[in-house]
């Protein structure tokens, strides 16, 4: 493979300012306040913790923000050969001028300071994201967030609705159901009704998507208003629910948000596989992890009923990906979504894009998505997804097909925005 080659497509990928259709920015604190802020990030403190540092010094109560990174600093030694310290040292260097190859402890506490002094200038936000060439940034939105106090335009809602399908067991949810809407579920009815109103308060403000996270075992399903109704009198009399109720009730709210995906014309982000809480002594958020068992065999009811509604997917394991392909190759309404979680390392992502490029319509792609919590994280990911589909497109394009470059190009570009703006309508 021609490496000027390579460069020539990437140079062009570079110069293209993103969409990140996936984040978990707060539009509140968007940027960072210090190093903390970044290497907070679940990767850092799981891959500490997993390399041998306690969780119990991760985590301590009180610690001051500089003194946790110097716990974190302390092994990144051995997370050196890791994509995600590559990350934090691509950060320091492009946004604080850091001029070694590797965060120590001889030189952490100079870029600490230098990164808060940055981090302090009030424009730093803005020079984030012109830096990261970000022109949008869709957010996750709790389901009864007034989505107040943000610019809308800049950073895009998506209501993310978890804890509607998993939870609603619980009263806390149902108490912020009936807050948000201002109504009272009493029966099948007024539930459906509420969460229609959830999605005339986010249609309003701008959303362009609603998200979910959905474990291996769960299979969407029409549940009948008869069928719910029993069920739901349960919950609302403060009665235990079996495990067939409560996947019923959570069947039914799945379909009802589908329901108004379909009349809202949203496309409905499905993030499939990942089993909570398997290991609950691991640091927080690193407690999950995918379950090869899921199959999107379980989706096929989902899919056929509703052609209309676009459904972005995303899967967490190798295999998962080849049936995703699968399905985005048949179904029209099925296209890929970005690289999740574990997924989002270069071997795993080179594979996944070159399969996806060579079988799926080249519209159907959304190339990738950042994830992230804080906005510095923007500028690495990308630049590391920019560099595998530049890869992928002057060898599989370009030189095993004989494509010219222009071509391959407008395809990196139509992977990493045209189809986002297409998709969810931005």
């Amino acid at each position: 493979m021609s490496s000027q080659l390579v460069q020539t497509i990437q140079a062009e990928l570079d110069s293209l300012v993103l969409i990140d259709p996936h984040t978990h920015i707060n539009p509140h604190a968007a940027a960072s306040d210090t190093l903390a802020d970044i290497m907070g990030y679940h990767y850092y403190t799981e891959l500490a913790h997993s390399a041998g540092l306690p969780r119990e010094q991760i985590e301590e109560p009180g610690i001051s923000p500089k003194e946790k990174v110097g716990r974190l600093v302390e092994k990144l030694g051995d997370l050196d050969n890791t994509v995600q310290v590559s990350w934090l040292v691509e950060m320091s260097q492009k946004f604080f001028g850091f001029q070694d190859v590797a965060v120590t402890t001889e030189n952490w506490e100079a870029l600490y300071d230098t990164a808060a002094a940055k981090m302090a200038e009030p424009d730093w936000e803005q020079q984030v994201l012109k830096q990261s060439g970000l022109e949008k940034v869709f957010l996750t939105n709790d389901f009864d967030d007034p989505l107040t106090g943000f610019d809308t335009s800049l950073y895009v809602p998506c209501l993310r609705t978890d804890d509607l399908v998993f939870h609603f067991t619980k009263a806390t949810t149902r108490e912020r159901l009936e807050k948000a809407t201002s109504s009272t579920v009493s029966d099948p009815a007024s539930l459906r009704a509420a969460i229609g109103q959830l999605f005339e308060h986010f249609t309003k403000n701008g959303a362009k998507a609603c998200a979910i996270s959905i474990p291996p075992t769960f299979s969407p399903a029409a549940v009948s208003d008869s069928e719910i109704e029993p069920i739901l009198a349960s919950v609302l009399a403060g009665r235990e629910l079996t495990p067939d109720e409560a996947a019923i009730l959570s069947q039914f709210n799945f379909w009802t948000l589908a329901t108004f995906c379909d009349e809202y014309k949203l496309p409905f982000d499905l993030m499939i596989g990942v089993n909570r809480a398997v290991y609950p002594a691991g640091v927080f958020q690193g407690q999950d992890l995918y379950d090869s068992r899921v199959s999107l065999i379980q989706y096929q009811e989902l899919f056929n009923a509703f052609p209309q509604v676009t459904f972005p997917v995303s899967v967490l394991a190798q295999t998962s990906n080849q049936e995703l392909v699968s399905y985005a190759w048949i179904f029209p309404n099925v296209v890929t979504n970005g690289h999740w979680w574990y997924s989002n390392i270069p071997p795993h992502i080179e594979l996944d894009c070159r399969t996806r490029l060579s079988a799926v319509p080249q519209t159907k792609q959304v190339g990738y998505y950042s994830d992230m919590y804080k906005l510095e994280f923007a500028l690495p990911k990308f630049a590391m997804y920019r560099r595998i589909l530049a890869k992928v497109l002057a060898n599989d394009f370009v030189i095993d097909r004989g494509w010219s470059e222009e071509r391959a190009i407008a395809l990196g570009k139509l992977n990493l925005r045209g189809n986002v703006e297409t998709i969810f309508d931005v």
